[in-house]
């Protein structure tokens, strides 16, 4: 049933099909039609301090404005992540600015934080139904300069932090210029000590501690991923998601799109996004929780992220080529690695 909707969907240029998509799966979840065709699988996992129904989540970035928060919930995933939000409203980069490549499971965007602001998101929380875990990821205005970018993810932080399950800090976009500098040295120390002290603060105002993670990039070192892993955990986050999109072009090369600016997602990014994780997990030595995001088209490919040691996993490229039977074959795939595990 999914392949023709997928193929009808792709009969449209990818930003009319993305926007239709949403809508439709907001109109079902109003409707409660989508649980209908769809069973939420169960594998209980406790991370970050909360307790998520199974370890397969939607990835930040197909739902920016929080728009069908209850639709996605009703599909079977274990958590939603929504966003990236900015302080204020922004329009994106020009369109054309979204790029399927089928051929490789693969999409280029560079749509550069499109998003109605904040305030919007909180308002379409706040209306949803859904009472699962809920992931705000949270960036800079595009034309917040590099060196005060700490002021919009503060004022995203405080404004979320009600409502969120966990936090998100979306460092490692490549369409934001300079955002992916914000990953290295004195301006990421400065940053995450500014979210340190802000979120203990929260913490006291509301009697309840939000979880922080670090969104990072697949296009770094060896070297760079352990600097990055070492510094987000003596800051004292919560967890750090790996990873982006790439702007790697290895897996696409000569095929139709591939010379397009932006972040490349889905199959192609898998190995470099698994190899982030592997390096991650023997530096932290599973002090700090992984999520991995990144590649994942196949449930085999959600259970290699939790061997090489992520907690969590999310989908996003992979739900649009293959729909919901990703999420519970993903789960299914992960179940006996994780029943296994100390």
């Amino acid at each position: 049933m999914y392949s023709t909707v997928r193929n009808l969907l792709f009969s449209l240029s990818p930003e009319t099909s993305h926007d239709l998509a949403v809508d439709l799966i907001g109109a079902g979840g109003r409707l409660g039609l989508n649980g209908l065709f769809n069973r939420q699988p169960s594998l209980p996992v406790t991370v970050m301090g909360l307790e998520f129904a199974n370890p397969v989540g939607l990835a930040a970035g197909l739902d920016k404005n929080g728009a069908a928060i209850d639709g996605f919930s009703q599909l079977g995933f274990g958590f939603i992540e929504v966003g990236t939000v900015t302080p204020r409203p922004q329009p994106g980069n020009p369109q054309p600015r979204l790029f399927r490549i089928p051929q490789a499971e693969a999409i280029i965007n560079r749509m550069g934080f499109n998003n109605l602001g904040v305030d919007h998101l909180i308002e379409r929380v706040k209306a949803a139904r859904y009472r699962g875990i809920l992931g705000i990821n949270i960036g800079k205005n595009f034309d917040t300069p590099v060196d005060q970018a700490a002021d919009d993810y503060l004022l995203c932080l405080e404004k979320v932090y009600a409502h969120a399950s966990y936090v998100t800090v979306n460092v490692s976009s490549p369409n934001t210029p300079g955002l992916r500098t914000l990953q290295f040295g004195d301006s990421l120390n400065r940053l995450l000590e500014a979210l340190r002290t802000r979120q203990e603060d929260l913490a006291v105002r509301h009697g309840r501690r939000v979880p922080i993670a670090i969104k990072i990039a697949p296009d770094m070192s060896d070297e760079e991923i352990v600097l990055v892993g070492q510094a987000i955990e003596q800051a004292g986050m919560d967890a750090i998601i790996a990873t982006n999109t790439t702007l790697s072009r290895d897996g696409v090369e000569n095929l139709p799109f591939a010379a397009e600016t932006g972040g490349l997602s889905g199959a192609p990014v898998r190995e470099k996004s698994t190899h982030t994780v592997r390096i991650l997990a023997d530096e932290l030595g599973g002090r700090l929780p992984i999520i991995a995001a990144g590649g994942i088209t196949e449930g085999i490919h959600a259970e290699e992220k939790i061997t090489a040691g992520a907690s969590l996993v999310q989908i996003y490229t992979g739900f649009i080529y293959r729909g919901p039977a990703l999420i519970r074959e993903s789960v299914d795939a992960m179940a006996s690695v994780i029943k296994r595990a100390p």
